[in-house]
Protein backbone atom coordinates (compact mmCIF):
# COMPACT_ATOMS: atom_id res chain seq x y z
CA UNK A 1 0.00 0.00 0.00
CA UNK A 2 1.15 3.52 -0.77
CA UNK A 3 2.18 5.60 2.25
CA UNK A 4 1.91 9.18 1.01
CA UNK A 5 3.47 10.70 4.13
CA UNK A 6 6.62 8.64 3.66
CA UNK A 7 6.77 9.74 0.02
CA UNK A 8 6.52 13.39 1.08
CA UNK A 9 9.17 12.94 3.78
CA UNK A 10 11.56 11.26 1.34
CA UNK A 11 11.18 14.12 -1.14
CA UNK A 12 11.46 16.74 1.60
CA UNK A 13 14.73 15.14 2.75
CA UNK A 14 16.20 15.69 -0.75
CA UNK A 15 15.82 19.46 -0.40
CA UNK A 16 18.59 21.79 0.76
CA UNK A 17 19.25 21.94 4.50
CA UNK A 18 17.86 25.50 4.49
CA UNK A 19 14.48 23.91 3.85
CA UNK A 20 13.76 22.91 7.41
CA UNK A 21 10.53 21.61 8.89
CA UNK A 22 9.89 25.16 10.10
CA UNK A 23 10.36 26.44 6.53
CA UNK A 24 7.98 23.77 5.21
CA UNK A 25 5.40 24.64 7.89
CA UNK A 26 5.63 28.33 6.95
CA UNK A 27 5.09 27.47 3.29
CA UNK A 28 1.95 25.48 4.20
CA UNK A 29 0.81 28.08 6.77
CA UNK A 30 0.71 25.58 9.60
CA UNK A 31 2.70 24.57 12.65
CA UNK A 32 5.70 22.26 12.50
CA UNK A 33 3.82 19.60 14.46
CA UNK A 34 1.40 19.45 11.51
CA UNK A 35 4.34 18.67 9.22
CA UNK A 36 5.33 15.69 11.35
CA UNK A 37 1.67 14.62 11.27
CA UNK A 38 1.71 14.83 7.45
CA UNK A 39 4.85 12.67 7.34
CA UNK A 40 3.05 10.00 9.37
CA UNK A 41 -0.14 9.90 7.27
CA UNK A 42 -0.82 6.97 4.96
CA UNK A 43 -3.38 9.04 3.04
CA UNK A 44 -3.77 12.76 2.48
CA UNK A 45 -6.34 15.20 1.10
CA UNK A 46 -5.75 15.91 -2.59
CA UNK A 47 -5.92 19.70 -2.14
CA UNK A 48 -3.17 19.50 0.48
CA UNK A 49 -1.13 17.19 -1.76
CA UNK A 50 -1.40 19.72 -4.61
CA UNK A 51 -0.04 22.44 -2.31
CA UNK A 52 2.78 20.19 -1.09
CA UNK A 53 3.62 19.20 -4.68
CA UNK A 54 3.89 22.87 -5.60
CA UNK A 55 6.04 23.76 -2.57
CA UNK A 56 8.41 20.83 -3.01
CA UNK A 57 8.27 21.10 -6.82
CA UNK A 58 7.51 17.39 -7.14
CA UNK A 59 4.61 15.55 -8.78
CA UNK A 60 3.40 13.16 -6.07
CA UNK A 61 0.38 12.29 -8.22
CA UNK A 62 2.72 10.83 -10.83
CA UNK A 63 4.49 8.84 -8.10
CA UNK A 64 1.15 7.46 -6.93
CA UNK A 65 0.12 6.56 -10.49
CA UNK A 66 3.41 4.75 -11.08
CA UNK A 67 3.10 2.88 -7.80
CA UNK A 68 -0.44 1.85 -8.72
CA UNK A 69 0.78 0.60 -12.10
CA UNK A 70 3.52 -1.45 -10.42
CA UNK A 71 0.90 -2.95 -8.12
CA UNK A 72 -1.35 -3.78 -11.08
CA UNK A 73 -4.11 -1.42 -9.95
CA UNK A 74 -4.34 0.77 -13.05
CA UNK A 75 -6.14 -1.60 -15.40
CA UNK A 76 -9.53 -0.50 -14.04
CA UNK A 77 -8.65 2.98 -12.81
CA UNK A 78 -8.97 6.01 -15.04
CA UNK A 79 -9.33 4.22 -18.35
CA UNK A 80 -12.92 5.29 -18.93
CA UNK A 81 -14.40 1.78 -18.83
CA UNK A 82 -17.01 0.78 -16.30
Amino acid sequence: MIHVGKMIKAEFDKHPKAHTVVWFAEQLSCGRNNIYDIFSRKAIDTDLLVRISHILQHDFFLDISCEMARAGLTDTVGNGSQ
